[in-house]
């Protein structure tokens, strides 16, 4: 039996890899992304791509990885313009509950399958298909992709219904949203005490203060503002709002998260919105 057409949108920093990772399973697949550069960037990396979706014919399966609610809603309404009568769609990205239930149910309407399966692992993990995935959906639509599914990682399922994988992911972004700034005080901290930042990482890291995230992104925020981007002060400014607005829908009180959201915006401020999530550290003055 053949392999699926597969369609993968959102060729960025996360998503190219992980599409690469489909094409070196042996899928044929073709990227998608509205950004020029990134076409340019995944046809030079061995994934063939086109700036729409509706450019990718008989197309079996969709992998969406776009960055928001908003370009959800823009390529399912990109989608309905034509058939979606028998896809299946992997909506992969961080959007939230709600954008995943209403569009999801749009695209059910339509005659297409939905599973939510929001990432998380970062480029790193993405790279190496060892990403976790919070999988939502019925039993026998997830079966369905499993293959897919495990080309980039660990599936999870978490429930039957859209949303609940991104439900979970919410709460997983609280987690990096803190824990990304909390390293950047520590070392802007360390900094401050007249200390090593360098010689401090590498010891706090063996030690019970230790996190992914720590680990990670502290050895970049010792770098430059120029340092690569895995993953932007814009995507956390994005993420720490998603958790923000669910939060505020259950009554869940969540300071430290408001004081993370605050150090994003911060750093979106002073123009470093396009750069690594690790530059937030540049909204502590150092010494």
């Amino acid at each position: 039996m053949s392999a699926p057409s597969l369609a993968f949108v959102g060729v960025g920093a996360i998503g190219l890899p992980m599409a690469q990772r489909l094409v070196a399973a042996g899928y044929p697949t073709t990227g998608v992304d509205a950004l020029p550069s990134a076409v340019e960037r995944a046809t030079a990396a061995g994934v063939p791509a086109v700036a729409k979706l509706a450019d990718v014919p008989g197309v079996s399966v969709v992998v969406v990885m776009v960055a928001t609610p908003e370009q959800l809603e823009e390529l399912v309404t990109s989608a309905l313009a034509g058939s979606v009568t028998g896809q299946r769609w992997i909506v992969m990205s961080t959007v939230g509950p709600d954008a995943v239930r209403e569009q999801g149910a749009r695209l059910v309407e339509a005659g297409a399958i939905v599973v939510d399966s929001p990432v998380t692992g970062g480029v790193a993990r993405a790279r190496t298909g060892e990403l976790t995935l919070f999988t939502s959906g019925a039993s026998a639509d997830i079966s369905a992709v499993r293959d897919v599914l495990e080309c980039f990682g660990t599936v999870r399922e978490v429930g039957e219904g859209l949303g609940e994988g991104q439900a979970i992911k919410v709460v997983n972004q609280h987690l990096c949203s803190v824990h990304i700034v909390a390293a950047a005080e520590a070392l802007a901290l360390a900094d401050r005490l007249g200390l090593d930042r360098a010689s401090v990482l590498s010891m706090v890291e063996q030690g019970a203060a230790a996190s992914w995230m720590l680990s990670d992104r502290g050895p970049r925020m010792l770098r430059g503002t120029d340092v690569e981007v895995t993953s932007t002060i814009g995507i956390f400014v994005k993420d720490s709002g998603l958790v923000a607005e669910a939060a505020a829908r259950v009554g869940a009180d969540t300071p430290l998260l408001d004081v993370a959201r605050d150090r994003y915006r911060r750093a979106a401020d002073s123009g470093l919105i396009m750069r690594d999530d690790s530059r937030v550290i540049e909204t502590y003055p150092s010494r």
